[in-house]
């Protein structure tokens, strides 16, 4: 296998005009591993832990000191980013898909939202980013003009959640994983490992809680009326489920996210269905009607017994909200052992 493509952190150009008077001195940087629009390399160098070299779904980079303007795609990107208290380091977010997390909300308001959903490439640029972290892999979408290339080839450092590097199942540990790489390219190390280590300990808690309890049979209710659209054995969801003491009814499915037959969810009789709850599928309201009212569904335990559970999206995908995800999941799925 060869090595995947090496790409040294250049600082974004501020103006238009700049890029086509810097495009020699940048290309001289890249062949030479210097940051020649900022600092001379011995001046980064003598920054602690840098330079730093980073491979991501297939993308090394060399950080020879911190990015200063990141651009966030997708929400649980900027909620790791203001969890490291990295908030001054964010010139622009885009795409909220769930009510932000409380402890971050002011944070994440005082930052400029470019975009509803994907900003566009040009309105990723206009922020004049170093740095554009994407929480989906529809954030470097090639069709939409977005790809890590694209970014690459302006000047701009790119990194993609690795729950979306499509190689293998994701577990919590790559959520730690996650965070403590965030930390690197950030120079933050330190903090990095305190937040981990508080995630650890809430994992920890949770597993104790549900110790020696049978695993509920969940169905993870994504959206989808003729098929369900539901939640894979690759994804950090089926994790979640195991960890609050459940068990996701299709683990089998070898993708984060498919679709299946609601004659596939009869058949594997779901006792509690996990409902994702994001912007623009649908309230959560409407989800729990529609499967109320299939006759199909009838029977189906979790139907019968009306046991839904609803989940922000956001909070099943690597982030800082799986380990709260997997105690509140918990909380409903073994009620019994939190009174």
């Amino acid at each position: 296998m060869s090595s995947p493509p090496a790409v040294s952190r250049r600082r974004a150009p501020r103006v238009a005009a700049v890029a086509a008077a810097l495009s020699a001195t940048l290309l001289t940087g890249c062949a030479g591993g210097k940051d020649v629009a900022d600092k001379p390399a011995n001046a980064t160098s003598a920054l602690k832990g840098f330079p730093v070299t980073i491979d991501n779904c297939g993308t090394r980079t060399t950080y020879e000191k911190p990015p200063e303007r990141a651009v966030t795609i997708h929400q649980h990107p900027a909620e790791v980013m203001l969890a490291l208290g990295l908030k001054d380091r964010m010139v622009g977010t885009a795409f909220p898909d769930s009510a932000v997390l409380a402890r971050y909300r002011n944070d994440f308001q005082a930052i400029p939202e470019l975009a509803k959903k994907e900003p566009s490439f040009e309105t990723v640029l206009n922020a004049e980013p170093d740095f554009v972290y994407g929480g989906y892999g529809s954030a470097f979408a090639e069709k939409a003009g977005r790809s890590r290339t694209a970014f690459a080839d302006a000047g701009i450092d790119t990194y993609l959640n690795r729950e979306y590097c499509g190689k293998k199942r994701v577990s919590m540990q790559d959520t730690y994983d996650e965070i403590r790489t965030i930390g690197t390219i950030f120079g933050v190390r330190e903090r990095a490992d305190e937040l981990v280590g508080d995630l650890q300990r809430r994992v920890e808690r949770t597993a104790r809680a549900v110790r020696g309890t049978p695993a509920v049979p969940v169905f993870v209710y994504d959206s989808g009326e003729k098929a369900a659209f539901t939640a894979g054995g690759k994804g950090l969801g089926t994790e979640i489920i195991r960890l609050a003491g459940g068990r996701n009814v299709f683990d089998d499915l070898g993708k984060v996210f498919g679709d299946v037959s609601w004659e596939q969810v009869v058949a594997r009789k779901p006792e509690v269905i996990a409902i994702y709850d994001y912007a623009g599928a649908g309230s959560v309201e409407r989800k729990k009607q529609f499967l109320l009212a299939q006759p199909a569904l009838a029977d189906v335990p979790a139907v019968k017994n009306r046991r839904f559970v609803v989940l922000p999206l956001t909070a099943t995908v690597v982030g800082v909200r799986p380990p709260y995800a997997a105690w509140d999941l918990a909380r409903a799925l073994h009620p019994e052992k939190f009174r």
